[in-house]
């Protein structure tokens, strides 16, 4: 839109150049220093603060009322070589308190001492009952104008730029908790429009456990840890998860999803995003369309192995965040298109059988394909995580005019929840005046007071009708982009506690997802079960949970009771139904771009021989990061990125051999239990490189090296003539074969699969 007001068009002017097509920005290692070094004794000279980092962008200084102040971004911040006060007096010491004498007692007139403490004190606010280990960063959302025949919302119309704030999560885990966790994976984006805040708050998995807000505490309870003990922390794999969704079974398809790869992903910028609900759009006519939203990753969608998870949830508890900052340090901005399933907005609000307002339930692409209508890239970090990160609040019923709701009882109950959460969490009812939840468009609401009020207020008269304002605020009409709910008919009916019946079929989806399947991904969907059911101390629980497996289908029963040790009950499934490609991880290619190649040199390596590699391999868009016997540079801007002993496969996607490197000086266990770890170790090469080999060969990644990588295949267990094994003369030959066997994520053929 040409009026878009003036913070909108300052933030876009600001991140235009990084929303390329026909190219990307330069990508440099993540970890740059920061702007000015240390030095290596305490300095003695005052200076103000570092300012943030080229990857990093805080939120626009705005005023309460979604007004541009005009000052620098980082107005709001800390400021002043000088340690002070909160209330700007500054300070001579704050290492020490006030007492008297130096051994005396400590007084109760240091006022420094008490605020200090005090602020420390109240340092933390509740975390999210759910959702609560996040990860966030910026962006823009560039609309196609594709979806102007059914939505009059002007942020898609074609070549809309609008600042975006894209939150991450996982549900059950504390503020504490690891990343790579076996559970489904918040996606939340609060777009700020010039027609006021939308926040598309879904999930990476398209169905939820439950039909019916009122279910939520259950599901939650059920999932969260043991009330006696406090355990298991951010898992499913414990009896009450399981004694919940085997006798509540419409739980049954959200679970098969988080028991398939998508409950462990590979990276934040890898999965793809729901909006769960049946949406309504609205058009210029004032035209209504259903339809359900899908984030499509141009990463393609892609997961860890169960191995891979465990082994990074003692490894790198913080590898997803961490993973999603360094790409977007490096220069690989994460994309997603936003998609539209669009369906008829009939009385019934069904699609081809299946209705709309359950949200157990998907329509297959195959019936109703995804039409893109934008493109999201997330393009700089947080400046602060607490305020940013932590304080964000995403709300379903933040709409904006062309955006409306439907009756799916689900959303209803979000409705109210999410914005009574808020007002506990952050600490009253103003939280939309903090930094990241603030508006770009005006904001003239009457609302005054509470907790936490920062704007300064005019006019005497914070009601309609008024006089004493002028009348104002006035009520806007449809031609000046006003929010009007759709006037949605309603049947007349009686006030009931039921749910209509077409909610009643638990099975047939399932079923879908999992006909639906590759081979190699039904058998970790077995895995997962046979895994997470093992954990489960009644026997009861595990019997009916076998008693649900054989309503899906009796080979995945089958093979899931054999795991167990227990009997498979007779299979009961639904008829078969028409896979959906769609739902499969596998079968398609993607690109390269941001994969992380580790480059393994030794004492020995040509510098400019890994440093001829590491540039080919940055021009083919691959991260490459130098894994070397020390941290100490192989020469002159040959940085080592990780050592041997900090090194380990489930960081990377591809191994590149530049060297067969001797033991380090650190490869005995003693030092290093990683040393010896593969049996039949080869005395001559480094044990954690081998070690390193085996993991990401088992893992099925590809890895290539030059002719000295033959003693390391052989020490690893490695095939040469496996598929994605590459023993080259030439390491750009070698890179170029790791990038085109990226574009299928691993090596599937690597990982035999049986017959169900």
């Amino acid at each position: 839109m040409d009026d878009k007001p003036g913070p909108v068009k300052k933030f876009v002017d600001a991140v235009a150049e990084t929303v390329r097509e026909d190219g990307r920005p330069s990508v440099t290692v993540p970890g740059a220093p920061g702007s000015k070094p240390p030095p290596l004794a305490e300095p003695t000279e005052p200076r103000a603060p570092l300012g943030p980092k080229p990857d990093q962008r805080a939120p626009l200084p705005l005023s309460p009322t979604g007004r541009d102040i005009g000052v620098p971004a980082d107005a709001a911040a800390q400021n002043g070589g000088y340690l002070t006060t909160a209330q700007g007096v500054r300070l001579p010491d704050s290492d020490h308190s006030l007492k008297a004498g130096p051994r005396g007692p400590v007084l109760l007139q240091d006022h420094h001492l008490r605020e200090k403490i005090t602020h420390f004190d109240h340092e933390r606010i509740p975390e999210r009952v759910v959702h609560a280990r996040g990860a966030a960063a910026h962006g823009v959302f560039r609309g196609y104008g594709t979806a102007g025949s059914v939505c009059k919302a002007a942020f898609l119309q074609e070549g809309v730029q609008t600042p975006v704030f894209v939150r991450f999560s996982t549900v059950l885990g504390s503020r504490g908790s690891a990343d790579t966790v076996r559970d489904t994976r918040g996606f939340a984006t609060k777009f700020y429009t010039s027609e006021g805040v939308f926040d598309l708050v879904g999930n990476n998995i398209p169905v939820f456990f439950i039909q019916d807000a009122i279910k939520f505490p259950d599901v939650i309870h059920a999932g969260k840890p043991h009330p006696d003990r406090e355990i298991p922390q951010a898992q499913s794999a414990h009896d009450t998860f399981w004694d919940f969704v085997s006798l509540h079974t419409e739980a049954t398809h959200h679970t098969i999803w988080n028991m398939s790869d998508r409950g462990i992903p590979r990276s934040l910028r890898m999965m793809e995003g729901f909006g769960i609900h049946t949406f309504r759009l609205i058009n210029a006519d004032g035209a209504s369309t259903l339809v359900k939203f899908h984030w499509k990753p141009k990463a393609g969608v892609h997961s860890l192995v169960w191995e891979e998870a465990q082994l990074i949830g003692g490894m790198d508890p913080d590898f997803h965040r961490r993973d999603l900052a360094d790409a977007i340090e490096a220069g690989n901005f994460p994309q997603w298109e936003l998609g539209i399933q669009t369906f008829p907005d009939t009385p019934e609000q069904s699609f081809e059988g299946i209705d709309l307002l359950d949200p157990t339930k998907i329509v297959p692409e195959e019936l109703a394909p995804v039409q893109p209508i934008g493109l999201l890239t997330l393009n700089a970090n947080p400046v602060n995580y607490f305020t940013e990160t932590e304080q964000v609040a995403f709300h379903p019923g933040h709409l904006v005019p062309g955006i409306d709701i439907t009756d799916d009882p689900l959303l209803s109950g979000r409705l109210f929840s999410y914005l009574d959460t808020q007002i506990t969490r952050l600490g009253g009812p103003n939280f939309a005046q903090i930094p990241i939840n603030r508006t770009h468009a005006p904001v003239n609401d009457m609302q005054r007071d509470g907790f936490h009020q920062d704007a300064v207020h005019s006019g005497v008269a914070p009601y309609k009708p008024n006089s004493l304002d002028g009348g104002c605020p006035f009520f806007a009409g449809a031609g000046e982009h006003a929010f009007v709910e759709y006037p949605t008919p309603i049947a007349a009916a009686a006030k009931v506690r039921e749910a209509p019946a077409s909610f009643d079929d638990h099975f047939s989806q399932p079923r879908l997802f999992w006909l639906s399947l590759s081979p190699v991904e039904r058998e970790h969907v077995i895995a997962a079960y046979t895994f997470e059911l093992s954990k489960v101390y009644e026997q009861a629980i595990k019997e009916r949970v076998l008693t649900v497996l054989a309503r899906i289908d009796e080979g995945l029963c089958r093979e899931v009771a054999t795991g167990l040790g227990l009997p498979a009950p007779a299979g009961t499934a639904p008829a078969d139904t028409t896979a959906s490609a769609a739902l499969s991880q596998l079968g398609q290619r993607w690109p390269a771009t941001g994969r992380v190649l580790g480059i393994i040199t030794g004492a020995g390596s040509d510098p400019g021989v890994v440093r001829a590699m590491r540039e080919t391999a940055l021009g083919a868009g691959l991260l490459p990061l130098v894994i070397g016997p020390t941290g100490a540079p192989l020469a002159e801007n040959v940085a080592v990125q990780r050592t041997f002993g900090a090194a380990r496969s489930v960081e990377f996607d591809a191994l590149l051999v530049a060297d067969a490197p001797a033991p380090g000086a650190d490869d005995r266990g003693a030092r290093d239990a990683k040393s010896g770890a593969v049996a039949g170790g080869q005395p001559t090469l480094d044990s954690r490189i081998v070690l390193l080999i085996n993991e990401a060969y088992r893992h099925a990644k590809p890895i290539a090296g030059l002719a000295d990588a033959r003693a390391l295949w052989a020490a690893a267990g490695v095939d040469p003539q496996a598929p994605g094994v590459f023993t080259e003369t030439d390491a750009a030959r070698a890179i170029s074969s790791l990038v085109e066997q990226l574009s299928t994520h691993r090596v599937w053929e690597r990982f035999p699969a049986g017959a169900h």
